[in-house]
This record gives C-alpha cells, structure tokens and sequence, in this order.
C-alpha cells in the first residue's frame, strides 16, 4: 500500500500545475461540469489531502508508532482533521461528477461515508479508552482509503482483459469498497474472538488453581 501510494502521489503532481492541465481534467471539462470551479479547487484539495492522510494512516498502524502514544495521539489527530475537514467533503463534491455514471457515485459516496463514521467511531473510541473498539475503527478507515490502489489496480486488469469501460468503472469501485470493508470486518472479528479465547484461558487456568489451593 505505501508502494501504490507512492506511485499515486507521482502521477498525481500533474493536478498541481496551474499552467497544463492533465488529460483527465480536460476530459472532464469537455464533457461539461455543472461548477468548474468548485470541482477544480475540490479536486486538488482531495488529491492534496489524500497524498498526505493515507500514508499517515499506514504510518500509524504500526507497531513503532502504536508504542509512542504521544507521537501516535498527535499525528491521529491532525489526520482525523484532515479525513473529516477536507478528504471526505472535497470527495463528496468529485464524486457527483464521476466517470462511470450514478453507480460510481454511489460508490463513492459510501466509501467517503465509511471513512467519516469510522474515524469519528475511533476518536470516541480511543476517548473512551476503549482500544478494541478504536483498533477496529481505524482498520475499517485505512481498509477504505486503500480502495485508491486497489481499484486502479483492479481497473488496469480489467482494462487489459478487454472489459466494457463503463462496466469496468463499476466493477473496479464497488468490489475493492465491498470487500475492504468485509476484510476489515473479518479481520477484526477474529482477533477479538482470539483475545476472548485467551482470556477464557486464562481464567479458567486461574479457576483451577484456586479450586486445587481451596480443596487441596
């Protein structure tokens, strides 16, 4: 995911020249955009925030990281700021125009939809000092922004397959949102059934213990 982000980031700089624009953009204003504006300032803000936030995200789900916990706190923060203050919204405003049709807005809209709950669901979480609840929140956030590169990695398969086009969209949106979703989901249903499991373990060892201490 950090290689696919870093290869995202490279072909993104393009969006960032004011002089040229990309062929993609041309495309998109040729074929007529209800506020160009706005889609324009909305899609270098989501490019902006995104080339910053998903490497934060993978940043912070590891180990060296999740043992600093001032350092892991902080960078949280001022990632969950910019999910919720310029990632989520500025993707709303693309997504009404997406290539692809209804469909792929609608994908895209309830991807942006899951990464907004989820991060507001871990903040509470972790407020709470619930670490569970908070560690599952967060899979779900970086499970939904991994959709980026896994969808075009889907999309190049099926573009080399011959596919439809206007089928491929759909299917390379709507399958990585759904199965990151259900990955995450299964993911952290196992591990708090393995934690459970040893923690009945455990107790049950400490039980016995004190039955053989009680009625020796």
């Amino acid at each position: 995911m950090l290689a696919g982000s870093a290869l995202i980031t490279w072909t993104s700089l393009g969006y960032f020249d004011f002089e040229e624009l990309p062929p993609f953009v041309i495309e998109k204003l040729q074929q007529g955009l209800r506020f160009e504006s706005l889609w324009m300032v909305a899609l270098r803000a989501h490019v902006a925030s995104a080339l910053v936030t998903f490497p934060l995200c993978l940043i912070l789900t590891t180990r060296m990281l999740q043992r600093r916990p001032a350092l892991h706190r902080w960078l949280g923060r001022v990632t969950g700021v910019l999910v919720l203050s310029v990632l989520v919204p500025s993707g709303a405003v693309l997504a009404l125009d997406a290539k692809g049709g209804r469909a792929v807005s609608a994908g895209f809209l309830l991807s942006g939809a899951l990464v907004a709950w989820f991060v507001v669901a871990g903040v509470l979480a972790a407020r709470r000092r619930d670490l569970v609840g908070h560690q599952r929140a967060m899979r779900h956030v970086v499970a939904q922004m991994s959709v980026a590169v896994s969808s075009r990695a889907l999309m190049f398969v099926l573009d080399t397959r011959g596919v439809d086009p206007d089928i491929a969209y759909v299917v390379a949106l709507w399958v990585p949102v759904v199965m990151s979703a259900l990955i995450a989901e299964l993911v952290s249903s196992r591990l708090v059934w393995n934690r459970g499991r040893a923690v009945g373990v455990v107790r049950s060892v400490a039980v016995e213990r004190s039955r053989r201490e009680v009625f020796p």
